[in-house]
């Protein structure tokens, strides 16, 4: 399951025009990310920059990736939510009801054989970013004080990944649906949910990571004291 995405460090200015319908006049937008530009990574655990709608605008609001556990508020648990119960497990179905949905957007991101063994991650690269749907809470944690956290809204995986193999992948959101889900415009429950749909594109690509390979460390030497630690 996505454990680690990347994105380029400018994303987070540009939550109202990435999108923006062919045609519109009413905004201005500046000229793409070039590609040398820094790429961060992003993990659970880690702050996201979650693009979310505050009255009528979107703004990015940083949040934790994984909701605290109830025993454990410096565990991440949950760091998933099924679209299919998203209104109806009692993690997520206040949230989804109240409006707390967002958007994180992604250049690439991981996934992982469901099987036994070291874990080997592949990357997942799309070819453009895309907005990947979160669901989000705000929680009060003793000796923490105010915690926004998410979880990433995960669908049933396509033919590329589902070859890993794995079951699972992140709830793509195409992109005339980024409003609806954010419940722009008064768009209903029924029509946010509607936008958790498995996505298929023969111009997404699958490579395997290469573990980073250890150096072997040298023999210490009475030149070379630090050795000897």
């Amino acid at each position: 399951m996505c454990g680690k995405f990347t994105a380029k460090v400018s994303w987070t200015e540009v939550i109202n025009y990435i999108w923006t319908p062919p045609g519109s006049d009413d905004v201005d937008v500046p000229a793409p990310a070039s590609e040398h530009e820094a790429t961060r990574t992003y993990r659970v655990m880690d702050l996201l920059p979650v693009i979310v709608l505050d009255g009528d605008e979107r703004r990015v609001q940083a949040m934790r990736w994984g909701f605290p556990d109830p025993k454990d508020a410096r565990r991440p648990q949950p760091i998933h939510a099924r679209a299919e119960g998203i209104d109806t497990t009692r993690a997520f179905a206040d949230a989804f009801r109240d409006g707390q949905r967002g958007i994180v957007i992604a250049e690439t991101f991981n996934e992982a054989p469901d099987i036994q063994g070291p874990t080997i991650q592949h990357t997942i690269t799309p070819g453009a970013p895309v907005g990947i749907a979160v669901i989000w809470r705000r929680f009060e944690v003793p000796a923490m004080g105010t915690l926004y956290a998410c979880c990433m809204v995960t669908v049933a995986a396509n033919r590329l990944i589902a070859g890993l193999p794995t079951d699972r992948m992140p709830a793509i959101l195409a992109p005339e649906n980024w409003a609806t889900w954010l419940g722009e415009g008064g768009a209903t429950l029924e029509e946010a949910k509607a936008c958790l749909k498995t996505v298929e594109d023969a111009r997404w690509t699958m490579t395997r990571e290469e573990r980073a390979k250890t150096a072997k460390r040298a023999k210490p030497t009475v030149s070379d004291p630090p050795g000897l630690f």
